[in-house]
This record gives C-alpha cells, sequence and structure tokens, in this order.
C-alpha cells in the first residue's frame, strides 16, 4: 500500500507514522505538484486539500481515500471526487480550542478597549475614563454551532454570558441556552452584544450576513468572523459599521485573502484585522495527525465508510 502526503508535515510526524504502520509505503512531499508522479500510483492521500485539482483526481486512478488535514474544504473538487468513489474526510473540531481561545480574545479586547489603551500607551497618554465593559451577562450569538462554536460556548459560560446559537435544524447544543434554525434568527440577532460567525463556505452561506441581518443587530453590539470570508457581505458590514448599525467587527477571515493593501478595512477605526490566524497552534499537526491515525486502523480493518471520523458527505461539500 503507498501513502503519499502533499502536506508539509513536521519530521517527528512523519518518523511516528512510518513507526506505527510499518509495512506501509509512505512518501512526503511539500506540495501537490512534487507528488504528483506518486499520486498516480498512490492509495490513500494526505493534503491541506487547497492545492488539489480535478487533473490530480483523474489521474489517481488508484486513489481510495483522501485525508484532509485541514477543516476548510471549499476548494476541493469533490465532482471529480465523487465520480471516482473516493472517500473524503477531514479534521473538523481540532480548530476548536484556539480558535474559541481568540473568539474569547476578541470579546475582551472590544469590552476592555484593548486597541485604545495601546494607542494611549504609545503616546503616552493616561486617560482613565476610556468606558469598560464586563461581559458577565452579557449575550452571545453564534452561527454554527459545531465543534467550534460548542468550545466557544463552553468559555463562555465560565464567564456567565448568555449564550443562544443558530444551526440549521434549531436542534439544542450543549452550553447553548436557545439554539434557533433560520426562521428564529432574527429575534436573536436583536438581543445579542456580541454576534461570532463561524459559518462554513457553501452555496447557501454565501453572504449569509447581509444588510438586513445587520440592521437586525444592536447598534453596541460587536460582529467577530472566524468562519469564512465568503458568508459575509464585506460591502454591507462596511455600511453597517459607517451608518453605527453596529459598533466594531472583529475579521480574521475574509472574501480575498491575503486582504489587498488598499482594501478600505485596513482604514476602519471600527475594525480590528488579524491574517486568518485565529486557529493557528503548535497543536495543530499533532491532531491532525491523531485523527488520520485512528481512521487509518479502520482503513486497514476495511470498516464501513459511515465508520470514519469525519467522512464528509460529498454531495454537500461539508
Amino acid at each position: 500500500m503507498k501513502i503519499i502526503s502533499s502536506a508539509k508535515l513536521k519530521d517527528e510526524l512523519k518518523k511516528e507514522l512510518m513507526k506505527e504502520f510499518e509495512g506501509i509505503q509512505f512518501l512526503f512531499f511539500d506540495s501537490i505538484e512534487e507528488a504528483y508522479t506518486e499520486l498516480k500510483s498512490a492509495e490513500v492521500l494526505i493534503t491541506y486539500g487547497e492545492d488539489l485539482e480535478e487533473s490530480h483526481i483523474k489521474s489517481a486512478k488508484s486513489l481510495k481515500w483522501i485525508m484532509v488535514i485541514s477543516a476548510g474544504l471549499e476548494k476541493m473538487p469533490f465532482k471529480a471526487i465523487e465520480d471516482q468513489g473516493i472517500l473524503v474526510t477531514n479534521c473538523r473540531g481540532i480548530h476548536a480550542k484556539p480558535m474559541a481561545e481568540y473568539t474569547i480574545h476578541s470579546i475582551l479586547q472590544t469590552a476592555r478597549k484593548t486597541k485604545t489603551l495601546i494607542t494611549n500607551e504609545s503616546n503616552h497618554v493616561w486617560d482613565r475614563s476610556v468606558p469598560m465593559m464586563e461581559i458577565s451577562q452579557k449575550t452571545l450569538l453564534i452561527l454554527g454551532v459545531g465543534a467550534i462554536g460548542q468550545e466557544i460556548a463552553r468559555l463562555a459560560k465560565a464567564f456567565e454570558m448568555t449564550v443562544y446559537g443558530f444551526n440549521s435544524t434549531g436542534q439544542s447544543v450543549h452550553n447553548v441556552d436557545l439554539t434557533v434554525k433560520e426562521d428564529g434568527l432574527d429575534e436573536v440577532l436583536s438581543k445579542a452584544d456580541f454576534v461570532i460567525n463561524v459559518l462554513p463556505a457553501t452555496s447557501k452561506t454565501l453572504n449569509f450576513m447581509n444588510k438586513e441581518r445587520f440592521m437586525q443587530m444592536k447598534d453596541s453590539s460587536v460582529f467577530i468572523n472566524i468562519g469564512r470570508g465568503q458568508t459575509v457581505d464585506e460591502e454591507a458590514l462596511m455600511k453597517a459599521l459607517n451608518e453605527n448599525l453596529i459598533s466594531h467587527a472583529v475579521l480574521d477571515v475574509f472574501k480575498e485573502e491575503p486582504l489587498p493593501m488598499e482594501h478600505p478595512l485596513w482604514a476602519m477605526e471600527k475594525v480590528t484585522i488579524t491574517p486568518h490566524l485565529s486557529g493557528i497552534s503548535s497543536f495543530y499537526q499533532p491532531r491532525a495527525i491523531q485523527i488520520f491515525k485512528q481512521n487509518m486502523i479502520k482503513y486497514l480493518n476495511k470498516e464501513p465508510h459511515e465508520n470514519y471520523i469525519n467522512r464528509i458527505q460529498l454531495s454537500k461539500g461539508y
């Protein structure tokens, strides 16, 4: 059996895989282009998924399983993968802890006016009139209460926040006081002090946060986007900020990345920008490979696809 990795893995993880699955051929590359020749005869592919194209899939006649060691799948050539009956799994959930910590940090930095304090410090300004806010008893709305959203909810409860959640079914979620589906969203948007977007990029979520939804929010509310840039109408967001419909936005993801230097978001005082790093952690690759190893045992035992951790429904793209 030949397993190809086009993801640049740490040396200790490569050694760990070869030791744990002795007798299986592992070939490690830093990109799909480097791996292309060997991919044609590979049975399993480990990839970040972003550089995988339809031509790669069509040339990989022996490929049975793709392990995507990330959560985002929007660039995957799903039609070609589905046509060849290839199993796809990903690392959904491994970002939960770092992204939840980023979210709580963002909530606190807006509540405690960190940007203003840093500016004052740089200018040697001693100003004790800067308004401070406690987040205890404030209301948090999480758009997308999957693994990441649930970890955000767990941490928010430690700060005694009221937590609302949104998902496609309205099914209740642990640590969330009220979960709604789309027909109940406007009501909770109007009550939230902080709105956290963790939605994936799909055809149904394109520009999900639009003019109408920003208009439903409190003028004192903060919008935090750690999901996908495609889910937010950026023009509508900037308009909402300029017209004081909301008070601040913390943005880690954008429609175009890197965010162009000339983009007007950079110059907006009410916006905090970070370069898509909310999920970055030194534990990222070890957690991803742990999921791969668990699924690898299932693969070797010829278990049915429904038994795999984080199996992707190809028709839905997630």
